[in-house]
């Protein structure tokens, strides 16, 4: 019985160690929240500015004689896609749910962004948390310059959406190539040289833009997802403390029930 209530101990102080380190983390995920939502947000109002340009752009004519115009025409185009998972785990199904979205593309080429997003592609380590415009507008520069090569047939970048604290889904945005906007008329506006150059220089502004909006969706995202898998993994804690707790209690009323019974026993004979 002595052994039961120590291995109770025991356990008792393992779940408290536990509950110690997930509500930890939790603390620290929710003083991220705000930063990292603030930076979405900002995000979100720059990207809405460049899908308007964009589309006021591929709405001329002339534009459909742009390299970053050219239709897909194979039934299985050459496919790559910008991969956005997290730098770290403890996040619920953040990282799994974009790896399993990524498996329905067996044929892409990934370029991963992020920690865990590189250990599974083998690339060289870089942070989804510290990746900034010069670094995404560098890689753009690269994947524009192939892509008006002929060296893929489209772009998507592969990350999380943000719905609420509670729901983040993970999505696939096909970035290249462009589509002719139906709407986009363009007014009393002038572009020098013209229309088709502006829109060739601006892609790679438009790329690299398109990375950081949805790096930064997606860290917020991965944000929300450690603090309610910290939260609930706290409150299985707990639970499991009380548990233990009664077990223990149990034991120890045994073991001291067992003692008086021996300790009776002993003075009767």
């Amino acid at each position: 019985m002595a052994g039961n209530t120590k291995a109770l101990r025991g356990r008792i102080k393992s779940v408290t160690s536990t509950l110690q380190l997930t509500k930890a983390m939790e603390l620290v995920a929710s003083s991220k929240i705000r930063r990292a939502s603030e930076a979405m947000l900002k995000a979100r109002e720059y990207t809405e500015v460049l899908e308007r340009s964009i589309s006021l752009l591929t709405s001329d004519p002339d534009s459909l004689e742009s390299p970053y115009m050219r239709p897909v025409t194979s039934d299985s185009p050459r496919t790559r896609i910008i991969i956005i998972a997290g730098d770290r785990g403890l996040a619920g199904g953040y990282n799994a749910n974009v790896f399993r979205l990524a498996s329905f593309f067996p044929d892409a080429e990934f370029i991963p962004v992020g920690k865990r997003a590189c250990e599974r592609y083998g690339e060289d380590i870089n942070s989804s948390e510290r990746y900034y415009f010069d670094e995404a507008y560098e890689l753009s520069e690269k994947l524009c310059s192939d892509f008006r090569a002929g060296g893929f047939d489209r772009l998507g970048i592969l990350y999380t959406e943000y719905v609420s604290v509670m729901t983040q889904e993970a999505r696939i945005k096909w970035i290249l190539p462009l589509t002719k906007a139906e709407n986009g008329s363009n007014l009393d506006i002038i572009f020098e040289p013209d229309q088709k150059a502006v829109l060739n220089n601006a892609v790679r502004e438009y790329v690299a833009g398109m990375m950081i909006a949805t790096l930064r969706e997606s860290f917020a995202c991965e944000v929300a997802a450690r603090r309610m898998a910290m939260e609930s993994a706290g409150k299985n804690a707990k639970e499991m403390i009380d548990r233990l707790q009664l077990e223990y209690n149990r034991a120890r009323q045994g073991a001291i029930t067992q003692e008086i019974t021996e300790i009776v026993a002993g003075s009767g004979s």
